[in-house]
């Protein structure tokens, strides 16, 4: 009898401190608050275990356009580090960030980026730089860097992580650029609701074109549905993109426009452009967001009726 109570008092206090360990553990995990859900995912690939991370935009948000809310502004108060994407992309949100920065490492991923990696609209830096997967991993060196800087006590952790993550991204890479060379040369041209995707025609020599400039707030006139009317007809351009963050109204305009004037043209499908899929699905991740956009656009651009396996 006494053997039995000393034993579920040890079982007790066995538990009792697994629990006590469990939430010093979670204490102790960095607390990162990001803005996209791709910088989030990036981070939680290298942080690992050892980081909580929260995106503030979720799927189908446009980050051009957002503002933040009173939540949005109280999980920045309580995070360790916020990352950003800069370039402009979250214009709504620069002055908060200015603000933070007195009080907390609030850092852009793009700042380090090579100057001459850059693309630029006019005056202004387009801010995809996630559509070049390895200009991509370039913004995970630097989160990595980041890391490794405010808990250097885990940095073999981080690197090791990094390390595997980036592998992954290499071997994207690689898949991108074949998937994408398979499409005949002719009929190699983007068209999407906003120019979003001028990183991945650089990077998989494809050309890119869109009604918007590179931010959604930009606006368009009948020249430039005229342009892009002209240009599908004369290449024989067989599909155009929707965007998942972008109204869908625009590009229908474009395809009934081009299809009154006697030429055969298809929403080709849905790509992923400022905001990933859903939490918990394929395209709900980096990797599953790239993949899912080259197979959409390789299979419409070929004229196929089902993505590329």
């Amino acid at each position: 009898m006494l053997k039995t109570t000393l034993n579920k008092q040890i079982t007790l206090i066995s538990l009792c401190l697994a629990m006590l360990f469990a939430s010093i553990n979670a204490q102790a995990k960095l607390n990162i608050v990001t803005t996209t859900g791709m910088i989030a995912d990036l981070t939680q690939n290298i942080g690992g275990d050892e980081v909580e991370v929260t995106a503030l935009m979720n799927t189908g948000v446009d980050p051009h356009l957002y503002k933040a809310t009173q939540g949005d502004l109280r999980k920045l108060m309580k995070a360790d580090i916020i990352f950003y994407n800069g370039l402009h992309l979250e214009g709504k949100m620069q002055d908060i960030f200015e603000k933070m920065a007195r009080k907390k490492p609030v850092y852009a991923i793009s700042e380090k980026l090579p100057k001459n990696r850059i693309l630029h609209h006019g005056q202004y830096p387009d801010p995809h730089i996630w559509f070049d997967v390895l200009l991509w991993k370039q913004a995970g060196e630097r989160v990595l860097e980041l890391l490794n800087k405010h808990e250097p006590d885990k940095s073999v952790l981080f690197t090791a992580n990094a390390n595997l993550y980036f592998d992954k991204l290499e071997a994207l890479n690689l898949w991108a650029a074949q998937q994408v060379a398979s499409i005949p040369e002719a009929q190699r041209i983007l068209i999407t609701a906003h120019d979003a995707f001028g990183y991945f025609g650089q990077a998989y020599q494809i050309k890119v074109m869109g009604l918007q400039g590179i931010s959604t707030a930009s606006e368009f006139g009948l020249q430039d549905i005229k342009q892009l009317k002209e240009v599908i007809v004369a290449n024989q351009v067989k599909a155009v993109f929707v965007e998942s963050s972008v109204s869908p109204r625009f590009i229908n305009s474009l395809v009934e426009g081009v299809e009154a004037e006697g030429h055969q043209l298809k929403i080709g499908g849905e790509l992923f452009s400022d905001a990933m899929g859903l939490p918990d699905t394929e395209e709900g991740t980096y990797l599953g967001m790239v993949k899912h956009n080259v197979n959409t656009i390789v299979s419409a651009l070929k004229g196929q009726s089902k993505p590329t396996p």
